[in-house]
């Protein structure tokens, strides 16, 4: 089930399903705003989306409540995290999932809020987006490639190629706005060879692997899954995590995998990560793309889980594309 794509005049909410609007720095928010307003999209903010505990989170209620309230809204058409953080899972098993999938929208975000948008799909079959918070867009400069590909992915029609993006970087751009460190970018690495094409899902690893073993894991028969992971973990964590994920029910059928870029801080090259999944025989059949523009780094592309993509896995020929969004 793929919500309405977003369209100039929408109005879109600003929920906070993990960390507050609180926490983040005025100016931040103003520009997000400014941006998000230039993509025609009307803004509005959940009750509680500034409230602020000592976790820069709000009660579990306060969030199911802002939540339910966006998805029943007929004046709402889609959904913006404030940010990520570390709790959004405290929320699944409170939401009504039968109010939501009668009322399907469009709900972004990324990192911690890949367990809620996981969770939602595998209880509803309602498509959600791995894509910007609305902070995300409070970013000043090198955005151009993280709006241009949510445009692509929730605000058009058709299939679209994923090129890499020119330049990454993964400075603390909120911390100094005007002097970007942005790199340029080599592009696709193969990793293996092959084709495939199946339904997307994935996101933050980490995140993911917190629905390991319950109703909130969707199955990964069938599926091309994208994958990354963030600075605070290191080479032995993301091996251990992905050994997980190779234990879970379904993943033989698994077609494909597209790694995210990793954050310099987490320590893991090209000779690292080759190491860890050449150790590992359940990959060995299946095409692995690494170093893709979505994650921890920026600019990132917009992508759908549940919707499907095609990924393309040959020496000097590596491609990925999104079919259904």
């Amino acid at each position: 089930m793929i919500p309405a794509k977003l369209e100039a005049g929408n109005e879109v909410r600003v929920v906070s399903p993990s960390v507050s609007l609180g926490f983040i720095a005025a100016e931040q928010r103003e520009l997000a705003e400014e941006r998000w307003r230039g993509l025609g999209l009307g803004i509005s903010y959940s009750p509680n989306s500034e409230m602020l505990d000592r976790f820069d989170s709000s009660p579990v209620g306060a969030r199911v409540s802002d939540l339910h309230g966006a998805f029943l809204d007929p004046e709402v058409k889609g959904m913006l995290t404030t940010l990520g953080g570390y709790n959004s899972n405290q929320l699944l098993r409170h939401l009504d999932y039968g109010l939501i999938k009668d009322n399907p929208k469009v709900l972004c975000g990324f990192s911690d809020i890949t367990a809620l948008a996981t969770a939602i799909y595998a209880r509803t079959g309602l498509v959600t987006y791995s894509g910007p918070h609305f902070t995300t867009l409070g970013m000043k400069r090198g955005i151009e490639y993280t709006i241009d590909h949510f445009e692509r992915c929730l605000m058009r029609e058709g299939p679209f190629g994923v090129e890499p993006a020119d330049h990454w970087s993964d400075d603390l751009w909120y911390a100094d706005q005007e002097n970007r460190d942005m790199v340029p970018n080599p592009g696709y690495r193969v990793v293996n060879e092959g084709e495939a094409e199946g339904t997307i899902i994935g996101g933050n690893l980490g995140t993911l692997a917190l629905l390991f073993g319950t109703p909130y894991m969707p199955g990964l028969e069938g599926t091309v899954l994208l994958l990354e992971d963030d600075e605070e973990i290191r080479p032995e964590h993301f091996d251990r995590t992905l050994q997980s994920l190779v234990h879970q029910p379904g993943f033989e059928g698994v077609r494909g995998i597209l790694f995210g870029r990793f954050q310099r801080a987490s320590n893991m090259d090209f000779e690292t990560l080759d190491q860890i999944l050449g150790a590992k025989p359940e990959l060995g059949g299946i095409p692995i793309v690494a170093d893709a523009s979505f994650g921890h780094t920026t600019p990132a592309f917009t992508f759908p889980i549940g919707g499907t993509g095609s990924l393309r896995a040959h020496a000097g020929d590596a491609s990925f594309r999104i079919e259904a969004h």
